[in-house]
């Protein structure tokens, strides 16, 4: 049987989906120097709303999500 899902927000993330969810957090870790587990925690859980409600393009997650992060050092 089939599940439907009124929402694609509701949906389960494929795995093509994590890959590009998990490529966009390596490459703002990566950008950013960011190590702290908890930091990187949080900016997994940005990216992959994010992609939940449908920005599906690497740069662009990469940018939005990237903007949320507070950067107490300039």
């Amino acid at each position: 049987m089939e599940e439907h899902f009124g929402n694609r927000r509701d949906e389960p993330l494929t795995s093509e989906d994590l890959t590009v969810c998990n490529n966009v957090l390596d490459d703002l870790c990566a950008q950013m120097d960011i190590t702290d587990n908890g930091t990187v925690t949080h900016l997994a859980s940005i990216i992959i709303e994010l992609y939940r409600q449908g920005v599906h393009e690497p740069e662009q997650l990469k940018l939005l999500a990237g903007a949320t992060r507070d950067d107490p050092d300039p």
